[in-house]
């Protein structure tokens, strides 16, 4: 296997996304979804930039996304103040019963992959991570 970062980093994320997705077969979640329900989780009633900035999604694929989340009712937009400019994106009681679903197999998924890592390691790991992360964005953006 080649150790250079950019195939770990591509290898690792297709790995654990496909995990995560194994878990996750017999709801009807798809590929950006459960980003968006742990987003919402954390940031319940964001307007669509910031869930777009947050997940590092484009606008126009979080619209689609969206789109499809509220068919499947997981979540409601509604405008606020009367601006018809700025949506609001909440959870539904569907949509926090699919979070709750989602952060079951994110733990379970993390602690399969982070078994017999020493914590301290795993500490210093992400905290490497997570510079390298706010090296690629505004970090700001991903709280």
């Amino acid at each position: 296997m080649d150790k250079s970062f950019h195939y770990l980093l591509m290898v690792t994320q297709s790995l654990f996304q496909r995990k995560v997705f194994s878990n996750l077969a017999d709801t009807d979640l798809t590929i950006g979804q459960p980003k968006i329900l742990d987003y919402l989780g954390k940031h319940n009633g964001s307007m669509q930039k910031d869930i777009a900035n947050g997940c590092q999604i484009d606008t126009a694929t979080l619209t689609g996304l969206l789109s499809r989340m509220e068919e499947k009712k997981l979540i409601v937009r509604k405008m606020e103040n009367n601006n018809r400019r700025s949506s609001y994106v909440y959870l539904t009681d569907k949509g926090r019963e699919s979070l709750n679903i989602v952060n079951s197999t994110f733990n379970q998924v993390e602690k399969e992959v982070l078994h017999g890592i020493n914590p301290e390691d795993v500490d210093t790991f992400m905290n490497v991570l997570y510079k390298i992360c706010s090296n690629m964005t505004n970090l700001e953006e991903l709280q």
